[in-house]
């Protein structure tokens, strides 16, 4: 968005501002948007909130040339209400541990992860497809939306946004919970509520890995927004081959990220997740920072500023553009720039490498831990912690960059972040341990070390049937599970109620069988 353009008031302090509404927006209304979830035991309510609400908010970003003043304040606004849409993000989270069984949860937190990066990959795709629009673009209802190389990408994510809508409506979306039923039957208790609150979470665990997702994701930010003005500083690019080769290059580390998050499901399968984490993730995470520390000859080329005064003699003149050679380079201004040798080539594309393995690995596998530390009782509020910690990252990186790599540089900023990943990693590496699921089947855990078995309808009801059998063979109704209809709140729990023991017992009787009928309604 030409927002200069729209608002010269607009400057480049007020542009940061408007860069971190959006993850401020996420951070603050995740763990709500977690809360309410877990309170309405549904997502579908606060999945269409969040959908309406992204649906408007980026109809109110494509319409910025429409208002009248204040459009900086509007495009604040519209970055911050997508960012509270974003919350979301949070509750997906949440449901996908509860929809799934521990032997499927990494295979769907690396999809889930996977089609964030096509996101990813599919955006900028989507923005240049769109440029040859210009920015007078084409004028649609009298000039009341203005569909140009600006507004095109939001306008195409109010029509998905919209098609997402339709998706969660109950005609469509059904909502499948088995991590707790899965639990509850291994355990054999009677109802879900019952499984999770005789569970308690590893907190040292949960807090352990979301200070984990927080620096992984902050590294990752940090590279993300670095990226090509490290190119032009250090290899003295001009702005068109600074984006150019570092679109090659976050092509092919997308790629590269795409075939990591298929392969961490059979990865897994050969070794425990915790050590894939530390060894296959935190430790390539490591490589790719302390890669970065510069160990070239000599410093970088340095560059004149701009608007520097060059004295001329007899009648010659200079037709110069930022684009000129004496403007290439890490500036003068900067004053590490002289004394700091430079980064080579291939270190960057070495490290840059470490990173789209390494960072596919351990978010996908932070959360999937994460989720499974926690056990079975609903996540919705420390998925938004985690969500809110990546959100916390995204808020900082810029700050980082502006107060460490441009007065300090880059020895400064990759030893810190070297030095951030490495404790990180060797604190994730003590606390191995306790990023183990629990085995919940404790009758089976000796002979049975498989991390669970397949859950299947039939085997809830065969559970269900043997235990009426049973009560109906030996004239013992005290063999069966006993369900209060006071908390009985669904078709999930296996057991005969009050009234059943008292129907039951009056059978068994009418056989001459001596019965004791154990009931809330029975007096005999």
């Amino acid at each position: 968005m030409a927002i200069f353009e729209e608002d010269p008031s607009a400057g480049k302090e007020f542009m940061g501002l408007i860069v971190a509404a959006n993850p401020l927006g996420q951070m603050i209304f995740s763990p709500l948007f977690g809360w309410w979830s877990n309170k309405i035991h549904s997502i579908r309510i606060p999945m269409i909130c969040s959908l309406t609400l992204f649906t408007v908010a980026s109809a109110i970003y494509s319409s910025l040339e429409l208002m009248p003043d204040n459009v900086k304040y509007w495009m604040w606004a519209s970055r911050f209400l997508i960012g509270v849409s974003s919350s979301n993000t949070a509750v997906c989270r949440s449901y996908l541990s509860d929809a799934t069984r521990l032997s499927e949860r990494t295979n769907a937190v690396s999809m889930i992860s996977l089609a964030q990066v096509l996101g990813f990959i599919i955006g900028p795709g989507l923005q240049a497809l769109v440029t040859p629009l210009g920015s007078d673009g084409i004028q649609l209802f009298g000039g009341g939306v203005v569909f140009n190389m600006y507004t095109a990408p939001s306008w195409i994510n109010v029509v998905m946004s919209i098609g997402n809508l339709i998706m969660f409506m109950p005609a469509v979306f059904e909502e499948r919970r088995v991590a707790a039923r899965e639990i509850m039957i291994m355990q054999g208790k009677t109802s879900e509520k019952e499984t999770w609150k005789s569970i308690k979470p590893d907190y040292v665990s949960a807090w352990t890995l979301i200070v984990a997702f927080f620096v992984l994701v902050f590294n990752f930010v940090l590279l993300e927004t670095l990226g090509t003005s490290l190119t032009m500083e250090q290899f003295a690019w001009s702005n068109e081959q600074a984006v150019h080769y570092m679109g090659i290059l976050m092509s092919v580390g997308a790629i590269v990220a795409l075939i990591t998050f298929v392969a961490i499901n059979p990865l897994c399968k050969f070794f425990p997740e915790n050590q894939v984490l530390i060894w296959g993730g935190f430790s390539l995470m490591v490589l790719g920072r302390v890669l970065y520390i510069p160990w070239g000859d000599g410093p970088p080329k340095i560059a004149e500023v701009y608007n520097v005064t060059i004295p001329l003699t007899g009648n010659s003149t200079l037709d110069l553009t930022p684009d000129d050679e004496i403007f290439l380079g890490c500036p003068r201004t900067q004053q590490w720039c002289e004394i700091t040798p430079a980064l080579t080539l291939s270190q960057f594309i070495i490290g840059y490498a470490f990173t789209s393995i390494g960072y596919p690995i351990g978010v996908t596998l932070i959360q999937t831990i994460f989720s499974k530390v926690l056990g079975p009782r609903p996540q919705g509020v420390w998925m938004g912690l985690m969500t809110g910690s990546g959100c916390l990252s995204r808020v900082m990186g810029p700050v980082f960059v502006g107060s460490i790599y441009t007065r300090l540089g880059t020895y400064w900023t990759f030893g810190l972040t070297s030095v951030m990943m490495l404790v990180s990693m060797i604190w994730l590496l003590l606390s191995r341990k306790r990023l183990i699921p629990p085995i919940y089947d404790t009758a089976t855990a000796a002979a049975d070390p498989v991390e669970l078995k397949d859950l299947k309808k039939t085997d809830i009801e065969q559970n269900g049937m043997s235990s009426v059998g049973a009560a109906i063979a030996t004239g013992n109704l005290s063999t069966l599970p006993y369900i209060d209809e006071a908390e009985a709140t669904d078709d999930r729990q296996i057991g005969v109620s009050a009234e059943g023991h008292e129907e039951m017992s009056h059978l068994l009787n009418a056989k001459n069988a001596t019965i004791v009928a154990i009931g809330r309604s029975s007096d005999t």
